[in-house]
Parts: structure tokens; C-alpha cells; sequence
């Protein structure tokens, strides 16, 4: 496979099934957000995502086998659990630590930004290179996360403190999510999106398992039926589906077509957390949101221009 870059070429068209699990990723993961802060309510952050990652990884290791399929060679278990421990542990695990301190709506604001951060490590390691329109598509959409952090930095006591550290978190997220789907369309081989899924879901689990036991979190767990049925909701249709649909749309779809699923998921979350859960939405919240958003949007009109300037002079 190509080295991943923001606009690789394909010698075959995309199929149909490769939409149809980029539309589910946009869909369900937007409603994820709103399972994480419920689940948060009894679980601490470490034993959420082990639980969840461990559970689902080993669930579709054990039914790839009971269907007579193959899991990936030993030798492709550590690049398989290190894309697991980026996406999964960093990724998903700095999302939930910020929902301790911010709504479930703005952390899916903070985190639409991973297509920028997308973007910044591919230039980095040699691939797309940034333009002033995606520098300017850059600025827009931090601008807004700034709109979004601005009142509360300068607001007293410990409320404003971990407002912005859960900012800072989701941004944590997005830096080793990009990092890990990098990874992820370059070592994980077309037709085995399921069987990665399952062994990058079970090692990410175990490593996130393993940090919340090491810090104590068992002491702190109190399981209830509301918390449980979001961390199986978390299980079946976060893990399980969506994330397995994320792979296979990494494998069949260029990166800038997939992170736009980042536009759908805070609309979907910002809706749920005020319907569901009372979450604050206001004028500099929608403001905010817009502004990331238009951000991406410049970002992946000038990434499509790019594209076309250089497929034109080949």
C-alpha cells in the first residue's frame, strides 16, 4: 500500500459498502459523546475505555475465529497494537478524560478538529504539503477553539482551569488519532479492516485497562444499570460497528474524504447533549462550532484543489 497522504490516487472506484460505513461512523460516533458522559457518571475514564476496548476487541477476535477466519500474524500484532494505543487509548481516552470537565457537545467541537491536525502530520512526514489556503483553513478553525476556551480562562477558581484542560485533552485526542489512522491505511492490509479492528481494539483495551488499574480506579468504581447500558451502547455500537466501519472506510476512501465525518458528529452530539442532558448551547457555542467547521471546510476544499493541480500536471 501507498504511504498515506491527504490525496492518494486509486486505480478503482470506491464501493458503495465504503460510504456506507463512512455515513455510519458519521452517524453513531455522534452519538458516542453522549454515551461517554453517562457511562462517566459511575466509571472512571481508564476503566471506560479498557472495559469497552477489551470487551469489544475480544469479542470480534473470538467470532473472526468461530467463523473459521484468521486474525493477523504475531508479527503484525505490535504495529496492529500500537495503532490501537494511538487511536483507541490516546484518542478515545483523552476524549473521555475532558468529558469529566466539559459538555459532551463541546468536546465533540474540540475534537472535529482532528481533520487539522490530519493534515499537519501528513506535511509532517513527508506527504501533502500545507498551503496558505489550509494555513488560513487552519487559523479559522483554532479560532474557534478558542472562541469556545476565551471566557473560561479567564474565569476564576478551578471551573475555568478544567474546562480548558479538557480542551487541551480533546486536542491530545486528535493528535493521536491522526497519528494512528496514518498508521492504520498504510499497515493494515485491504480486506482484513475486521481483523485489525479486533486485535487494535483488544491491545488499545488491555493498555488503557492496565493505566486504570494502575492508578487506583478500581476503587473508585460503582456500576449502575444507567452507566452500564451506556458502556454496552459504547460496546456494540461505538466499538463493535462504527469503529470497525471507521477501518474499513481508512481502507477504501481517501483520509480527507473520511475526517469528514468530523462535521457531522459535534451537530449530532451538540443536539443530543441539550436535548438529553441540559448541556449549556449558546450564541459563542454555536459561533464556535460554525467556525471549526468552515475551518475544515476550507481545509478540504484547498486539499481537493491540490489534488487537482497535481493529478493535471502528471
Amino acid at each position: 500500500m501507498a504511504s498515506p497522504t491527504l490525496s492518494p490516487s486509486f486505480v478503482h472506484t470506491p464501493p458503495r459498502s465504503a460510504y456506507a460505513a463512512w455515513i455510519a461512523v458519521c452517524v453513531l460516533w455522534g452519538t458516542t459523546y453522549l454515551g461517554i458522559r453517562i457511562a462517566l457518571e459511575t466509571i472512571p475514564p481508564g476503566l471506560l475505555g479498557g472495559i469497552r476496548f477489551t470487551v469489544a476487541g475480544a469479542t470480534l477476535c473470538a467470532f473472526i475465529l468461530a467463523r473459521g477466519g484468521q486474525l493477523p500474524p504475531l508479527r503484525e500484532w505490535p504495529k496492529q497494537g500500537l495503532i490501537g494505543v494511538l487511536m483507541l487509548g490516546i484518542g478515545n481516552g483523552f476524549v473521555v478524560v475532558a468529558e469529566q470537565w466539559i459538555p459532551s457537545g463541546i468536546a465533540a467541537v474540540g475534537v472535529a478538529s482532528a481533520p487539522f491536525w490530519m493534515s499537519g502530520v501528513v506535511a509532517a512526514t513527508g506527504g501533502e504539503r500545507l498551503t496558505r489556503g489550509m494555513l488560513a483553513g487552519f487559523l479559522i478553525g483554532f479560532s474557534g477553539i478558542v472562541v469556545l476556551i476565551w471566557p473560561e480562562m479567564f474565569r476564576g477558581g478551578t471551573g475555568g482551569v478544567f474546562f480548558v484542560a479538557g480542551i487541551v485533552a480533546g486536542q491530545l485526542a486528535c493528535f493521536g488519532w491522526s497519528i494512528g489512522s496514518l498508521l492504520s491505511k498504510k499497515w493494515t492490509p485491504h480486506g482484513s479492516a475486521l481483523a485489525a479492528s479486533g486485535v487494535q481494539q483488544l491491545c488499545g483495551g488491555l493498555v488503557t485497562l492496565a493505566v486504570g488499574t494502575a492508578i487506583g480506579e478500581w476503587n473508585d468504581v460503582a456500576f449502575s444499570a444507567r452507566s452500564v447500558a451506556a458502556e454496552i451502547y459504547l460496546i456494540i455500537v461505538g466499538s463493535l460497528a462504527a469503529y470497525s466501519a471507521y477501518l474499513y472506510a481508512l481502507q477504501h476512501l481517501p483520509i480527507a474524504t473520511v475526517s469528514l465525518y468530523a462535521y457531522v458528529n459535534p451537530v449530532i452530539a451538540v443536539i443530543l447533549g441539550t436535548l438529553i442532558a441540559n448541556e449549556p448551547f449558546n450564541p459563542r457555542i454555536a459561533a464556535a462550532a460554525v467556525m471549526v467547521l468552515a475551518g475544515i471546510g476550507v481545509v478540504r476544499h484547498q486539499t481537493a484543489v491540490a489534488a487537482a493541480v497535481q493529478t493535471a500536471s502528471r
